[in-house]
């Protein structure tokens, strides 16, 4: 790493250690909402993004033409990150929504990623929600994790969250914590340790996004729609050019971001899995002989998950496209109510 680079942790790790020791995922009402253009710019897509007239929610669209995308103004070191989405209906097979952190243009060959990607399916077949972590590089260990919801996504909005600290990753959707991912020193460099920037996209993914390509977006139906609003971004900003970081009381403000995920919230995070969880990189033998060092086997979970075929992705190997292009495996599951 170089020496600017090294600069980022050096100025941000007195305010990073008090927001990490504080953030957690309650519920974060008290946070502020901003403004589409105070927090994001469009990336890709053209007329395909349409900023509504209020100027706090945005619809990226995907036709035959082109998808859509946008991405924040500032990079992030730890923070926590949410926007309420609903996502396209009918028939969405092939089609891929995504709202995730990286850093890739920045550190081509060591970059960060925590992902929530969005799967469309069949008609008759509800979405499914995959979440990933990459730290410094770790594409050869993908740590995907896939679930339904207990909901139909498209039927209305619901809030995706993403709370990043020095020691742990906890994706929540409507405030249940769905999964948590814990830094140990067994993961070595893969924990997303540098600035990350947020996206959000949609795209074709009629290659690998529904059974392994045999299911491919219809333009039929186009276009297929992904609305935003109800942004957060509320975190350590970092300067690309001065290497000091933006950080300001808010981000350390002990009332709006609660200390831990709270014991009810524990439950349900624990319900979820066991309801709603169809894949785990853990326990895929196909991928993994041995499972990652940080994985820790739950009996439970791998009795919920022994129906469900191993999805491969690319033989262990991530496949690349353009950096707005999500590419992960998919696997089908209807949700069960939660």
């Amino acid at each position: 790493m170089g020496g600017a680079h090294m600069g980022w942790f050096l100025l941000c790790s007195s305010s990073l250690l008090l927001f990490a020791v504080m953030a957690s995922t309650g519920s974060l009402t008290n946070l502020p909402i901003i403004a589409f253009e105070d927090g994001y710019t469009p990336l890709f897509g053209d007329h395909n993004l349409a900023i509504h007239r209020d100027g706090k929610s945005v619809h990226l669209s995907l036709d035959e033409r082109t998808g859509s995308g946008f991405v924040s103004h500032d990079l992030y070191l730890h923070g926590y990150f949410s926007a309420s989405i609903k996502l396209p209906s009918d028939y969405t097979a092939g089609v891929v929504v995504a709202f995730y952190m990286s850093n890739g243009d920045m550190f081509q060959s060591n970059h960060d990623e925590i992902d929530f990607e969005f799967l469309g399916n069949i008609r008759g077949k509800d979405w499914r929600i995959q979440t990933n972590v990459y730290g410094n590089g770790s594409t050869n260990i993908g740590r995907e994790e896939r679930c339904g919801l207990w909901f139909d996504p498209a039927e209305d909005f619901h809030q995706y969250s993403i709370l990043w600290t020095d020691s742990k990753i906890i994706f929540s959707v409507d405030d249940v914590p769905i999964r948590e991912v814990k830094r140990t020193e067994s993961m070595g460099g893969d924990f997303p340790s540098k600035p990350m920037t947020l996206y959000a996209t949609i795209w074709d993914a009629s290659d690998w996004a529904t059974n392994g390509g045999k299911y491919r977006v219809n333009y039929k139906y186009a276009p297929y729609v992904a609305e935003f609003s109800d942004f957060v971004l509320h975190g350590c900003a970092v300067d690309p050019i001065e290497h000091v970081t933006k950080c300001d009381s808010s981000a350390q403000d002990s009332e709006a971001v609660p200390a831990d995920i709270t014991p009810v919230q524990r439950t349900k995070m624990r319900n979820f899995r066991l309801k709603h969880m169809t894949y785990s990189y853990c326990y895929d033998t196909g991928r993994y002989k041995v499972p990652p060092p940080e994985c820790v086997i739950n009996p439970q979970e791998a009795e919920r998950l022994r129906k469900f075929d191993p999805v491969t992705f690319g033989n262990g190997r991530r496949h690349r496209g353009k950096r707005h292009h999500r590419i992960r495996g998919s696997q089908e599951e209807a949700a069960s109510s939660f």
